[in-house]
C-alpha cells in the first residue's frame, strides 16, 4: 500500500491545476474538466478521464458537504504517469445525481495509492470548517494551506 507522508496533498498538487471559477452543464462535463486538468499537467494520459467516468457510472465520488472526488478505476492505473491531485471549484454548483457539488478534488493515483489520498482528504473533509473553507476558497494559496494537516499550518 502506498504511504502517505504528512503533506502529501498539497505536495501532489500543481498551482496550474487549481481551478476555482469553472463551470458545467453535469455531472459528466464536471468529471472531464477534472480529468482534462490532470491531463494538462501531465499527470495522465487522455485514456485515464475515461476510466474516471467509468468509475463515476459504477459508483458515485460524491462524498457530501457539496464535495466530489473523482477517480479512476484500478484499470486506468496505466494511464497515471505520476500520483496527483487537481481541485476544481464550481461556484454555481453541478448536479451530481441530485446533489449539488461545488468542489471536485481529482485524483490519479498508480496503483492503490488512491487510497491514502482519499482517506487523507476525507481526514481534511470531515472537519466542517474547514471543508468550507476549501468549497469557499478563491486562491490557489488559500486552496494548498487547506490541504495542509493541521499540525503544519502556520498561521492559526
Amino acid at each position: 500500500m502506498a504511504e502517505v507522508t504528512t503533506g502529501r496533498l498539497a505536495a501532489l498538487l500543481d498551482r496550474r491545476a487549481i481551478r476555482l471559477r469553472e463551470t458545467a452543464a453535469d455531472r459528466e462535463d464536471a468529471i472531464r474538466r477534472s480529468g482534462a486538468v490532470l491531463v494538462e499537467t501531465g499527470a495522465v494520459d487522455p485514456a485515464y478521464v475515461e476510466t474516471m467516468l467509468a468509475r463515476e457510472r459504477a459508483v458515485s465520488t460524491y462524498v457530501g458537504e457539496g464535495v466530489a472526488i473523482p477517480h479512476g478505476t484500478l484499470a486506468g492505473k496505466d494511464a497515471v504517469r505520476r500520483d496527483a491531485l487537481a481541485v476544481l471549484r464550481f461556484p454555481a454548483g453541478v448536479d451530481w445525481g441530485g446533489e449539488q457539488v461545488v468542489l471536485c478534488v481529482a485524483i490519479a493515483a498508480r496503483g492503490d495509492g488512491h487510497v491514502a489520498l482519499l482517506a487523507q482528504l476525507a481526514e481534511i473533509l470531515l472537519n466542517p470548517e474547514r471543508a468550507r473553507a476549501l468549497r469557499e476558497a478563491t486562491d490557489a494559496d488559500g486552496v494548498l494551506r487547506l490541504l495542509k494537516p493541521v499540525d503544519e499550518e502556520t498561521d492559526r
